[in-house]
């Protein structure tokens, strides 16, 4: 597969009239990258220090919706209770486990 003239010529220009500098090109990248690093450690601070204090980032909501409704709660109890009875069953005796490992 071949690369598109496009990105070859570029390549080429790039290469064409640039005095190779490795110190330069490895202490560029080194400072590019303490600065991003120093920017992401400064935000992660601030957001943290909003948080904390009780802030929200972004817009805060207008208006707060509900979270919940009763009949999703009564749904959910009811699974759980339907569980539990099934369990109860097994720690009963009504149900036998056969463990097919023995």
């Amino acid at each position: 597969m071949s690369t598109p003239r496009f990105i070859s010529s570029f390549v080429k220009r790039l290469r064409a009239d640039t005095h190779q500098d490795p110190v330069r090109d490895w202490l560029a990248l080194i400072t590019l990258s303490a600065v991003v690093l120093a920017g992401i450690i400064v935000w992660n601070v601030w957001a943290f220090d909003t948080v904390a204090q009780g802030g929200t980032i972004g817009t805060a909501p207008t208006a707060v919706s509900q979270v919940f409704n009763r009949t999703s709660l009564d749904a959910i109890q009811t699974i759980f209770a339907e569980r539990s009875a099934e369990e109860a069953k097994y720690a009963t005796g009504a149900y036998r486990y056969a463990d097919p490992s023995q």
